[in-house]
């Protein structure tokens, strides 16, 4: 079956999220690398091993739990249903709020230096985020003929 526009853009707008908050990942952990006080061995724990391991998880638990899996299906086809990721409006929301977790990934990195806690949680919860974006964008392919493909 061919896809429709609106369907083509609703996918394209899943992809693009996903890219942009891989490139605000990329971003804060290049600042954090400039930034926080550690050795190179807590910085990758930091940056990479946890963020890496929680997005893995999300992205193992989204795809293989099946409450979790129809939960996420029937957010995407919502999503499209309502014409979200569709319109200008949307797709600024959706980047926004990529953007808006970058920056408050960039903004704990930066608030360490005056006695802040370190922003693993942020980092995490960062990678955590990036494994739910890529399995939707892994189940959109099951949507393609609709909501119970």
């Amino acid at each position: 079956m061919t896809a429709s526009p609106a369907w083509r853009v609703f996918r394209q707008m899943q992809a693009t999220v996903l890219a942009a908050g891989l490139l605000m990942y990329a971003a804060a952990t290049l600042d954090a690398w400039q930034v926080l006080p550690l050795s190179a061995d807590q910085k990758v724990r930091l940056t990479l091993e946890f963020p890496g391991a929680l997005l893995a998880l999300t992205l193992a638990a989204t795809l293989i739990v099946p409450a979790a899996r129809r939960a996420i299906r029937r957010h995407l086809w919502l999503s499209f249903s309502t014409g979200f990721g569709q319109t200008l409006i949307s797709v600024v929301v959706g980047l926004g709020l990529v953007i808006a977790v970058g920056g408050l990934t960039v903004w704990q990195i930066h608030h360490v230096a005056t006695g802040g806690s370190y922003p693993g949680g942020a980092f995490s919860g960062f990678g955590a985020g990036l494994g739910v974006l890529l399995a939707q964008i892994i189940l959109l392919r099951g949507l393609e003929d609709g909501p119970q493909a």
